[in-house]
């Protein structure tokens, strides 16, 4: 034993000695686990940094202020974190750590990975909304060419219609200051099919207006075609449109057409020339220049006809605009605006069926015949019948017509079907 003098002197030596950090070479070699963790942890670092610099460039497209926010702040939080490990790595002064290096490596591979799934799911839901948008751009080129398509089909259509040649033209203009036509089927045709487009046209705001009128459209469908089974409620809409087709088509077969002439007779060239001079026309400006005229006569009975009374009213509030119909004018509010195109449409075509010569016959079919691919189409596009059913006519939308002896098939609405979508 040593005299407890040396052993306070020892001690005393023992607390004045000075420890000094070991260089970071040193600590390596004496450690290699220890810095392959920090090592490792440097690349989850830089992993996750990957990762969260992905997800806000993807928080740019489409722009999301809240994601751009948060995915902001993780890459701040990722920088700090490599920060602090530059730090650490400067300082060669690791500080120990509880768990076993073997651990710590194990949980930064697993960090990384998750770093990296991380980021495979951003790029994939990146790569799906790319492809979202190039199917939507296919989508809009593939109905931009059918559109194009079909004014393409229709300018072909009405330049065949017109059968003017680049020498024709000149001599085209008749006497009256009017381009002429060649009186042919198909020009009647298409005269039918424009017909038809006014029909559904006018239909449209009639029946909005009804349902901002409150009517019961159920009921006034029924009042036009009792007990008519449709095969959809959306079908309802060809009870309004027959309705307009059997106002307007009154009396189409009489060559004076529910309006009164002057002669008794009226020559085919006349009726030719009624439709070219209406033709490229203003309805409204022409019935607002000769209100009394033959086309203002015909526009103010068939409005009076089409739109009851008691459907103005409840449109309007009034009777004002029936009552200065009926006092011979022709006011200029949407609604007859609207009803004019429709009365010029039909107008046109019974002064282009008086033009041919024999005049065109119009023929009609009433409900519950059988139906007749040859004088007969279906509005319904797509339906089936069943085996022992045969489909029937439940309404008629659209006439018929015998021009030259081929025939332009009636539209109708057919009961005993079944639709598909």
């Amino acid at each position: 034993m040593q005299p407890s003098g040396a052993k306070d002197t020892q001690l005393r030596e023992s607390n004045s000695q000075k420890v000094h950090p070991q260089p970071m070479e040193e600590a390596a070699n004496q450690n290699p686990e220890a810095v392959e963790a920090v090592v490792s942890r440097i690349f989850t670092n830089i992993s996750s940094l990957k990762s969260a610099y992905i997800q806000l460039q993807s928080a740019h497209t489409p722009y999301d202020p809240d994601k751009i926010q948060a995915a902001d702040k993780l890459v701040i939080s990722e920088l700090k974190n490599l920060s602090e490990l530059k730090h650490f790595y400067r300082e060669h002064n690791p500080k120990p750590v509880c768990v076993s290096p073997q651990d710590s490596r194990l949980a930064a591979e697993i960090q990384e990975q998750q770093s990296l799934l991380k980021t495979y799911e951003v790029m994939v839901k990146k790569f799906q909304s790319e492809i979202q948008n190039k199917d939507s751009e296919i989508l809009q080129l593939q109905q931009q060419i059918l559109e194009a398509s079909q004014k393409r089909i229709k300018l072909e259509k009405n330049l065949k219609l017109r059968g003017l040649s680049a020498k024709e033209s000149e001599n085209a203009v008749n006497e009256d200051g009017h381009f002429s036509v060649d009186l042919t089927p198909e020009l009647f045709r298409s005269a039918v099919e424009a017909a038809y487009r006014a029909i559904h046209d006018f239909s449209k705001p009639l029946i909005n207006m009804m349902k901002a009128a409150g009517w019961d459209l159920d009921a006034a469908a029924n009042s036009i075609e009792p007990d008519l089974v449709y095969a959809k409620r959306a079908h309802k809409k060809y009870a309004f449109e027959s309705h307009i087709c059997q106002r307007m088509f009154a009396e189409f077969q009489n060559e004076f057409f529910c309006v009164k002439y002057e002669n008794s007779a009226v020559p085919n060239d006349s009726f030719y020339h009624q439709y070219l001079a209406l033709r490229e026309s203003d309805p409204l400006d022409v019935v607002v220049q000769n209100p009394k005229s033959l086309f203002g006569n015909f526009c103010r009975k068939k409005y009076l006809e089409v739109v009851h009374s008691k459907m103005e009213s409840a449109f309007f509030g009034n009777l004002d605009q029936r009552n200065y119909i009926m006092s011979g004018g022709h006011p200029r509010t949407a609604f007859y605006q609207a009803f004019l195109k429709l009365t010029k449409s039909i107008w046109l075509l019974h002064r282009l069926a008086y033009s041919f010569d024999p005049p065109v016959r119009v023929f009609q079919v009433k409900r519950g015949t059988d139906f007749s691919e040859v004088y007969m189409e279906s509005v319904l596009e797509n339906f089936t019948v069943d085996e022992n059913e045969k489909p029937k006519v439940g309404l008629m939308v659209m006439p018929g017509f015998h021009v030259r002896g081929s025939a332009i098939k009636c539209q109708v609405y057919l009961t005993g079907v079944k639709v598909t979508e």
